[in-house]
Protein backbone atom coordinates (compact mmCIF):
# COMPACT_ATOMS: atom_id res chain seq x y z
CA UNK A 1 0.00 0.00 0.00
CA UNK A 2 0.82 3.46 -0.12
CA UNK A 3 2.19 5.35 2.98
CA UNK A 4 2.66 9.34 3.76
CA UNK A 5 5.47 9.57 6.13
CA UNK A 6 6.10 12.99 7.35
CA UNK A 7 9.46 13.43 7.94
CA UNK A 8 10.64 10.63 5.86
CA UNK A 9 13.80 12.50 5.47
CA UNK A 10 14.86 12.27 9.35
CA UNK A 11 17.17 9.52 11.00
CA UNK A 12 14.21 6.79 11.67
CA UNK A 13 11.52 7.92 9.33
CA UNK A 14 13.90 7.54 6.18
CA UNK A 15 15.17 3.87 8.03
CA UNK A 16 11.76 3.09 7.83
CA UNK A 17 10.88 4.04 4.25
CA UNK A 18 13.49 1.42 3.35
CA UNK A 19 11.44 -1.09 5.77
CA UNK A 20 7.70 -0.40 3.91
CA UNK A 21 10.00 -0.37 0.82
CA UNK A 22 11.57 -4.07 1.45
CA UNK A 23 8.19 -4.75 2.92
CA UNK A 24 6.25 -3.75 -0.64
CA UNK A 25 4.99 -0.71 0.34
CA UNK A 26 5.08 2.80 -1.36
CA UNK A 27 6.64 5.59 0.73
CA UNK A 28 5.22 8.83 -0.11
CA UNK A 29 7.59 11.38 1.25
CA UNK A 30 6.83 14.87 3.24
CA UNK A 31 9.42 16.88 4.39
CA UNK A 32 10.89 20.28 5.31
CA UNK A 33 14.28 19.60 4.73
CA UNK A 34 15.21 22.42 7.69
CA UNK A 35 16.87 18.96 9.86
CA UNK A 36 16.23 16.03 7.13
CA UNK A 37 18.74 15.14 5.18
CA UNK A 38 18.30 15.57 1.10
CA UNK A 39 19.77 12.18 0.16
CA UNK A 40 16.90 10.39 2.32
CA UNK A 41 14.52 11.37 -0.18
CA UNK A 42 16.51 10.01 -3.25
CA UNK A 43 14.62 7.46 -5.32
CA UNK A 44 11.27 8.24 -3.41
CA UNK A 45 7.92 10.10 -4.46
CA UNK A 46 9.16 13.38 -2.47
CA UNK A 47 7.35 16.52 -1.66
CA UNK A 48 8.84 19.49 -0.04
CA UNK A 49 7.36 21.52 2.33
CA UNK A 50 5.46 21.63 5.87
CA UNK A 51 2.81 20.04 7.58
CA UNK A 52 0.78 22.10 8.41
CA UNK A 53 0.42 23.28 4.31
CA UNK A 54 -2.95 23.06 4.08
CA UNK A 55 -2.63 23.19 0.42
CA UNK A 56 -0.12 20.89 -0.11
CA UNK A 57 -1.62 18.27 1.72
CA UNK A 58 -4.32 18.61 -0.67
CA UNK A 59 -2.09 18.42 -3.53
CA UNK A 60 -0.81 15.15 -2.07
CA UNK A 61 -3.30 12.92 -1.62
CA UNK A 62 -5.44 14.55 -5.31
CA UNK A 63 -2.00 13.06 -6.74
CA UNK A 64 -2.22 10.07 -4.68
CA UNK A 65 -5.49 9.19 -3.96
CA UNK A 66 -4.71 5.64 -2.77
CA UNK A 67 -2.52 6.83 -0.04
CA UNK A 68 -4.01 4.32 2.90
CA UNK A 69 -2.08 5.56 6.09
CA UNK A 70 -0.35 8.37 7.21
CA UNK A 71 3.17 7.78 9.49
CA UNK A 72 4.00 11.00 11.19
CA UNK A 73 7.51 11.41 12.35
CA UNK A 74 8.12 15.28 11.74
CA UNK A 75 9.07 17.11 15.12
CA UNK A 76 11.63 19.11 16.47
CA UNK A 77 13.47 16.30 19.24
CA UNK A 78 16.23 17.70 20.76
CA UNK A 79 15.72 17.68 24.51
CA UNK A 80 18.21 20.77 25.28
CA UNK A 81 16.89 22.90 22.02
CA UNK A 82 13.41 22.25 23.51
CA UNK A 83 14.38 24.35 26.78
CA UNK A 84 16.33 27.18 25.44
CA UNK A 85 13.28 27.14 22.80
CA UNK A 86 10.12 26.22 23.85
CA UNK A 87 7.89 28.37 21.74
CA UNK A 88 9.15 26.63 18.70
CA UNK A 89 8.68 23.05 19.90
CA UNK A 90 5.36 24.11 21.06
CA UNK A 91 4.76 26.02 17.63
CA UNK A 92 6.05 22.70 15.11
CA UNK A 93 5.28 19.37 16.96
CA UNK A 94 1.68 20.11 18.83
CA UNK A 95 0.21 22.80 16.58
CA UNK A 96 1.95 21.61 13.36
CA UNK A 97 0.46 18.42 14.44
CA UNK A 98 -2.91 19.36 15.02
CA UNK A 99 -2.79 21.23 11.20
CA UNK A 100 -1.95 17.91 10.01
CA UNK A 101 -4.39 16.33 11.62
CA UNK A 102 -7.42 18.57 10.87
CA UNK A 103 -6.02 18.30 6.82
CA UNK A 104 -5.84 14.70 7.58
CA UNK A 105 -9.21 14.56 8.94
CA UNK A 106 -10.87 17.14 6.00
CA UNK A 107 -9.58 14.79 3.12
CA UNK A 108 -10.90 11.59 4.85
CA UNK A 109 -7.98 10.28 6.40
CA UNK A 110 -8.71 7.63 9.32
CA UNK A 111 -5.74 5.64 9.88
CA UNK A 112 -2.48 8.12 11.63
CA UNK A 113 0.34 6.60 13.36
CA UNK A 114 2.40 9.01 15.54
CA UNK A 115 5.81 8.92 16.45
CA UNK A 116 5.83 9.41 20.37
CA UNK A 117 8.53 9.04 23.27
CA UNK A 118 9.29 7.13 26.21
CA UNK A 119 10.63 10.35 27.56
CA UNK A 120 7.00 11.29 28.26
CA UNK A 121 6.79 8.54 31.38
CA UNK A 122 7.64 9.49 35.08
CA UNK A 123 11.02 7.89 36.19
CA UNK A 124 10.09 4.84 38.36
CA UNK A 125 10.83 5.57 41.85
CA UNK A 126 12.28 1.99 42.29
CA UNK A 127 15.14 0.00 42.37
CA UNK A 128 17.04 -2.44 40.56
CA UNK A 129 15.80 -5.23 42.52
CA UNK A 130 12.22 -3.99 42.09
CA UNK A 131 12.94 -3.30 38.18
CA UNK A 132 12.84 -0.22 35.94
CA UNK A 133 10.07 -1.44 33.53
CA UNK A 134 7.11 1.08 32.60
CA UNK A 135 4.00 -0.51 30.73
CA UNK A 136 1.40 2.17 28.84
CA UNK A 137 -0.21 2.78 31.79
CA UNK A 138 2.62 3.21 33.87
CA UNK A 139 2.16 7.19 35.13
CA UNK A 140 3.63 10.13 32.97
CA UNK A 141 5.55 13.04 34.18
CA UNK A 142 7.22 14.65 30.68
CA UNK A 143 10.20 16.87 32.12
CA UNK A 144 11.12 18.54 29.30
CA UNK A 145 9.06 21.18 26.82
CA UNK A 146 10.37 18.20 23.88
CA UNK A 147 8.20 15.40 26.32
CA UNK A 148 5.55 17.42 27.23
CA UNK A 149 4.78 18.13 23.07
CA UNK A 150 4.84 14.23 22.52
CA UNK A 151 2.36 13.84 25.33
CA UNK A 152 0.22 16.89 24.61
CA UNK A 153 -0.02 15.71 20.71
CA UNK A 154 -0.76 12.18 21.92
CA UNK A 155 -4.08 13.88 24.18
CA UNK A 156 -5.09 16.22 21.19
CA UNK A 157 -4.84 13.24 18.85
CA UNK A 158 -7.00 11.12 21.02
CA UNK A 159 -9.14 13.75 21.66
CA UNK A 160 -9.59 14.36 17.67
CA UNK A 161 -9.97 10.85 17.49
CA UNK A 162 -13.06 10.73 19.84
CA UNK A 163 -14.58 13.59 17.34
CA UNK A 164 -14.26 12.24 13.97
CA UNK A 165 -13.82 9.05 12.04
CA UNK A 166 -9.52 9.14 12.77
CA UNK A 167 -8.00 6.71 14.83
CA UNK A 168 -4.43 7.47 16.31
CA UNK A 169 -2.26 4.38 16.95
CA UNK A 170 0.98 6.24 18.93
CA UNK A 171 4.29 4.48 19.09
CA UNK A 172 6.31 5.62 22.35
CA UNK A 173 9.62 4.89 21.34
CA UNK A 174 12.61 4.33 24.14
CA UNK A 175 16.11 4.71 22.69
CA UNK A 176 16.76 4.39 19.23
CA UNK A 177 20.53 3.76 18.39
CA UNK A 178 21.85 2.05 15.16
CA UNK A 179 21.31 2.71 11.91
CA UNK A 180 20.08 0.97 8.59
CA UNK A 181 21.49 -2.51 8.39
CA UNK A 182 22.52 -2.11 4.48
CA UNK A 183 23.81 1.75 5.15
CA UNK A 184 21.48 3.26 3.09
CA UNK A 185 20.36 5.91 6.42
CA UNK A 186 21.48 6.56 9.57
CA UNK A 187 22.21 9.23 12.47
CA UNK A 188 23.31 12.66 10.05
CA UNK A 189 23.19 14.85 12.87
CA UNK A 190 27.20 16.77 13.36
CA UNK A 191 26.88 16.50 17.31
CA UNK A 192 24.54 13.74 18.55
CA UNK A 193 23.48 14.39 22.39
CA UNK A 194 22.49 10.63 22.95
CA UNK A 195 25.23 8.30 24.31
CA UNK A 196 25.81 6.42 21.56
CA UNK A 197 27.03 9.21 19.43
CA UNK A 198 29.06 10.50 22.11
CA UNK A 199 30.68 7.10 22.15
CA UNK A 200 31.39 7.11 18.54
CA UNK A 201 32.22 10.84 18.74
CA UNK A 202 34.73 10.19 21.36
CA UNK A 203 36.35 7.14 20.12
CA UNK A 204 36.90 9.28 16.98
CA UNK A 205 38.15 12.69 18.40
CA UNK A 206 40.69 10.71 21.28
CA UNK A 207 38.87 12.49 23.98
CA UNK A 208 37.23 10.57 27.27
CA UNK A 209 34.13 9.34 27.50
CA UNK A 210 32.62 10.61 30.32
CA UNK A 211 29.98 8.00 32.30
CA UNK A 212 27.86 10.56 34.14
CA UNK A 213 26.17 9.53 37.32
CA UNK A 214 27.80 6.38 39.05
CA UNK A 215 25.50 6.10 42.22
CA UNK A 216 22.12 4.85 41.08
CA UNK A 217 20.27 2.10 42.11
CA UNK A 218 21.09 0.45 38.88
CA UNK A 219 23.05 -3.23 38.95
CA UNK A 220 26.18 -1.35 38.66
CA UNK A 221 25.39 2.37 39.81
CA UNK A 222 25.22 3.63 36.32
CA UNK A 223 22.17 4.60 34.57
CA UNK A 224 20.08 2.05 32.70
CA UNK A 225 18.00 2.58 29.41
CA UNK A 226 15.97 0.80 26.58
CA UNK A 227 18.56 0.65 23.65
CA UNK A 228 16.41 -0.03 20.54
CA UNK A 229 17.79 -1.14 16.86
CA UNK A 230 16.25 1.15 14.53
CA UNK A 231 15.92 -1.46 12.36
CA UNK A 232 13.55 -2.96 14.81
CA UNK A 233 11.71 0.37 15.33
CA UNK A 234 11.49 0.62 11.49
CA UNK A 235 9.87 -2.83 11.68
CA UNK A 236 7.30 -1.88 14.14
CA UNK A 237 5.80 0.66 11.70
CA UNK A 238 5.90 -1.40 8.89
CA UNK A 239 3.88 -4.12 11.77
CA UNK A 240 1.39 -1.03 12.59
CA UNK A 241 0.79 -0.64 9.07
CA UNK A 242 -0.47 -3.69 7.63
CA UNK A 243 -2.03 -4.07 11.37
CA UNK A 244 -3.19 -1.19 11.90
CA UNK A 245 -6.85 -2.24 12.09
CA UNK A 246 -6.13 -5.48 14.35
CA UNK A 247 -4.88 -3.70 16.69
CA UNK A 248 -7.91 -1.81 17.44
CA UNK A 249 -9.74 -5.21 17.93
CA UNK A 250 -7.28 -6.66 19.96
CA UNK A 251 -7.45 -3.88 21.98
CA UNK A 252 -11.23 -4.26 22.78
CA UNK A 253 -10.68 -7.48 23.12
CA UNK A 254 -8.19 -7.33 25.83
CA UNK A 255 -9.44 -4.48 27.92
CA UNK A 256 -13.22 -4.88 26.74
CA UNK A 257 -13.42 -1.33 25.70
CA UNK A 258 -13.78 0.37 22.50
CA UNK A 259 -10.69 3.31 22.05
CA UNK A 260 -10.22 5.62 18.74
CA UNK A 261 -6.37 6.00 20.21
CA UNK A 262 -3.97 3.76 21.86
CA UNK A 263 -0.36 3.90 23.13
CA UNK A 264 2.30 1.41 22.09
CA UNK A 265 5.64 0.88 23.97
CA UNK A 266 8.27 -0.09 21.12
CA UNK A 267 11.67 -0.96 23.28
CA UNK A 268 13.22 -4.09 23.71
CA UNK A 269 12.14 -4.67 26.99
CA UNK A 270 15.31 -4.89 28.92
CA UNK A 271 17.51 -2.36 30.14
CA UNK A 272 20.98 -1.56 29.11
CA UNK A 273 23.21 0.74 31.72
CA UNK A 274 25.74 2.72 30.44
CA UNK A 275 28.80 0.89 31.52
CA UNK A 276 27.00 -1.91 29.89
CA UNK A 277 26.56 -0.38 26.63
CA UNK A 278 30.50 1.36 26.75
CA UNK A 279 31.94 -2.23 27.23
CA UNK A 280 29.85 -3.95 24.33
CA UNK A 281 31.20 -0.60 22.50
CA UNK A 282 34.86 -1.53 23.54
CA UNK A 283 34.42 -5.02 22.35
CA UNK A 284 32.99 -4.46 19.18
CA UNK A 285 34.95 -0.84 18.11
CA UNK A 286 38.63 -1.28 16.87
CA UNK A 287 39.28 2.46 18.50
CA UNK A 288 40.61 3.16 21.55
CA UNK A 289 38.53 4.59 24.04
CA UNK A 290 39.12 5.98 27.83
CA UNK A 291 35.87 6.56 30.17
CA UNK A 292 35.86 8.53 32.94
CA UNK A 293 33.39 9.31 35.72
CA UNK A 294 31.64 11.73 36.37
CA UNK A 295 28.68 13.41 38.00
CA UNK A 296 25.06 13.14 37.16
CA UNK A 297 23.63 16.05 34.96
CA UNK A 298 21.00 17.95 36.42
CA UNK A 299 17.73 16.66 35.16
CA UNK A 300 18.99 12.81 35.12
CA UNK A 301 17.35 9.83 36.21
CA UNK A 302 18.12 6.33 36.75
CA UNK A 303 16.01 5.34 33.63
CA UNK A 304 13.73 3.14 32.32
CA UNK A 305 12.83 -0.06 30.18
CA UNK A 306 9.77 -0.98 27.96
CA UNK A 307 7.50 -3.57 28.60
CA UNK A 308 6.36 -4.22 25.29
CA UNK A 309 4.03 -7.31 25.60
CA UNK A 310 1.24 -5.43 24.15
CA UNK A 311 3.59 -5.03 20.99
CA UNK A 312 4.09 -8.20 20.69
CA UNK A 313 0.54 -9.11 20.87
CA UNK A 314 -1.37 -6.75 19.12
CA UNK A 315 1.46 -5.75 16.33
CA UNK A 316 2.77 -9.74 15.97
CA UNK A 317 6.28 -7.82 16.51
CA UNK A 318 9.08 -8.28 18.36
CA UNK A 319 12.85 -6.95 18.41
CA UNK A 320 15.17 -8.89 16.59
CA UNK A 321 18.80 -7.22 16.68
CA UNK A 322 21.22 -6.82 19.98
CA UNK A 323 22.78 -4.05 21.23
CA UNK A 324 26.49 -5.56 19.69
CA UNK A 325 24.68 -5.16 16.22
CA UNK A 326 23.38 -1.81 16.71
CA UNK A 327 26.77 -0.42 17.82
CA UNK A 328 28.71 -2.59 15.00
CA UNK A 329 26.00 -0.79 12.43
CA UNK A 330 26.53 2.75 13.75
CA UNK A 331 30.05 2.17 13.21
CA UNK A 332 29.68 1.28 9.49
CA UNK A 333 27.57 3.43 8.79
CA UNK A 334 29.93 6.35 10.25
CA UNK A 335 32.44 5.27 7.47
CA UNK A 336 29.62 5.58 5.00
CA UNK A 337 27.48 8.18 6.08
CA UNK A 338 30.01 10.80 4.14
CA UNK A 339 29.50 9.36 1.02
CA UNK A 340 25.50 9.09 1.35
CA UNK A 341 25.16 12.11 2.43
CA UNK A 342 26.76 13.69 -0.69
CA UNK A 343 25.83 11.53 -3.15
CA UNK A 344 22.43 12.78 -4.06
CA UNK A 345 20.35 16.21 -4.09
CA UNK A 346 16.98 16.06 -3.83
CA UNK A 347 14.96 18.32 -6.53
CA UNK A 348 11.72 19.88 -5.20
CA UNK A 349 8.63 18.70 -6.61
Amino acid sequence: MKILVTGGAGYIGSTTCAALEEAGHTPVVLDSLLTGAAAFTHGRIFYKGDVADSALLEQIFEEHPDIALTIHFAARIIVSESVQKPAQYYRENVLGTLALAESLIHLGQTRLVFSSSASVYESPATSYETGFGVSEDSPVRPLSPYARTKLMTEQILADLSVASPMRTLSLRYFNPIGADPLLRSGPYVPDPSHVLGRLLAAAREQVPFEVTGTDYPTRDGTGLRDYIHVWDLAQAHVAAVEHFDQVFVHAQRATGKSAPALVLNVGTGQGVTVRELVQAFQKVSRQPLTVVDAPRRPGDTPGAYARIDRARQWLAWAPQRTTAQAIADALAWEERRPAVLSDHAAPSP
